[in-house]
């Protein structure tokens, strides 16, 4: 199912630590388009989307900024090392 795909592809992306990524979903009736999208507006990883320019792909591609990868949790009471800012 292309949402699986979606879902798994976000999700493997920003813990990569990819920024941005691009999803090519083709221009035809748009049903795959709005898919793409429903995934996208609900994914925890998706800080925002947007059609691709038309350089990238127009409206048969979608560009998406992923948030940053989270870190582990802090330790309760811990105080930052010399590599912590």
């Amino acid at each position: 199912e292309c949402a699986d795909v979606v879902e798994e592809y976000v999700r493997a992306a920003q813990e990569a630590g990819f920024a941005t990524v691009r999803i090519i979903h083709g221009k035809g009736k748009g049903t795959l388009r709005r898919t793409v999208h429903a995934v996208l507006d609900r994914h925890p990883a998706v800080a925002t989307y947007r059609l691709a320019a038309a350089t990238r792909g127009s409206w048969g591609a979608t560009l998406v900024e992923l948030k940053p990868r989270p870190g582990p949790p802090a330790r309760a009471g811990a105080r930052p090392g010399p590599e912590d800012p």
